[in-house]
């Protein structure tokens, strides 16, 4: 018998349409674009620790586990957040890193994301092992790495300023969420410039306002066929546009 409980629900859409590889990357084409630094970096199979610099939004996530798959199918991948994290999760992942060596002779990508928010004896506990090779170090940070991150660090990773997503960019997004989420509804232009314009070069807040409408739409019932900018106007609250600290990097 079925049960309430059987049903998963649906992943957040910015989860569901995280791009599996990295043709399906929109934006940072002056990294990922052919003879880019990255797409040289992914392509050789040898992986780098690098820190992954810009705004929230832009893609240092998934690229930061796209690389996983880039560099070698066999590499574990640890993810953990300097916010959430203190010294018991990084001995964690250092041991969890070790088990894989030893047991399996696999390597290990550590993602650390908003590695700034890491203090100096956090970010001096992952050297010894980023030079040993124990694994491969990726950092996201929305902060300067120069001022942020230990210069003992910094010097083992290359640094990658990301950028926030163009408008062309942001419509490239907005379409493809459009045909996931709501293929049926038609938005008329003014609409879809609005939440272009309010999402401000973050592809995770785009996906999020449309995802909001969705929501909205399902509420109301199939009574509604064409999103105007009234209906976004009623439907979704859009907070200010972001100040992007690396906006001179742009």
């Amino acid at each position: 018998m079925s049960s309430l409980f059987d049903s998963t629900p649906p992943p957040p859409l910015a989860e569901a349409l995280r791009p599996k590889t990295i043709e399906e990357v929109i934006g940072q084409t002056h990294l990922l674009a052919s003879g880019k630094p990255l797409n040289l970096a992914f392509g050789s199979g040898q992986p780098h620790s690098m820190i992954l610099w810009g705004p929230p939004g832009v893609g240092k996530t998934t690229l930061a586990r796209l690389s996983a798959k880039a560099f070698d199918s066999d590499r574990d991948f640890i993810a953990i957040s300097a916010v959430l994290a203190g010294v018991k999760e990084i001995r964690e992942s250092i041991e969890q890193a070790q088990q894989n060596m030893a047991q399996y002779g696999r390597q290990t990508i550590l993602f650390v994301d908003e590695i700034h928010r890491f203090n100096k004896s956090q970010q001096d506990a992952l050297l010894p092992h980023v030079e040993s090779g124990l694994f491969t170090f990726i950092g996201a940070t929305t902060e300067n790495p120069s001022f942020e991150v230990n210069s003992a660090l910094l010097s083992r990773a290359q640094v990658y300023v990301l950028r926030s997503l163009s408008s062309t960019e942001l419509r490239q997004l907005f379409d493809r969420a459009h045909q996931h989420a709501m293929p049926t509804i038609e938005f008329d232009a003014a609409a879809i410039d609005s939440l272009i314009t309010n999402a401000d070069g973050d592809a995770r807040r785009l996906l999020n306002l449309v995802e909001q409408i969705s929501n909205a739409l399902s509420g109301i019932g199939a009574s509604i066929t064409k999103i105007d900018q009234a209906f976004i106007d009623n439907a979704l609250t859009v907070h200010a546009r972001r100040f992007d600290k690396c906006h001179a990097h742009d």
